[in-house]
């Protein structure tokens, strides 16, 4: 199953590669630094930079996009999304950004063009709540985190 999904690449996106699944089983498109060319962008262990892709995207009703983090960042440079999943809505028309924090003990540079992170464009299900006096009883009732084992 595969949806279209526009995209716009900015001005600064020019030269850089569109998102792009690396495998033909993966499940995430890779996003690109858009920083400046020959442009520094150090990320300090403990601090955290909001990093530009160089597009946006027009997701269809119904859909999402979730940011999430590179494994491979992560293993070798401690690496990571800070808001994983960073959620993009289907109303969102604004540059993709992807906020990387470094957890590592060295400096990370982002160099452009670096595949930063991945987006999995997936359906939303939409709810309607009704409010209630009481709930169904479960097993677990109300036991709260770790309370299945």
């Amino acid at each position: 199953m595969s949806v279209e999904v526009a995209i716009k690449r900015l001005p600064h996106g020019e030269g850089l590669p569109l998102p792009a699944y690396q495998t033909a089983g993966a499940a995430g498109l890779d996003l690109p630094a858009a920083i400046a060319p020959n442009a520094k962008l150090v990320i300090e262990p403990g601090a955290w930079e909001l990093v530009p892709t160089g597009f946006a995207i027009a997701l269809p009703p119904g859909y999402e996009a979730q940011v999430r983090p590179r494994s491979g960042l992560a293993l070798k440079h401690g690496v990571t999304v800070l808001n994983a999943p960073g959620t993009i809505d289907c109303d969102y028309r604004g540059e993709v950004a992807v906020v990387l924090i470094n957890h590592g003990r060295a400096p990370f540079e982002v160099s452009r063009g670096l595949r930063i992170a991945q987006m999995v464009v997936a359906p939303v299900a939409g709810v309607r709540l009704k409010e209630n006096l009481h709930l169904p009883e479960t097993t677990r009732g109300v036991g709260g985190y770790g309370s299945t084992g």
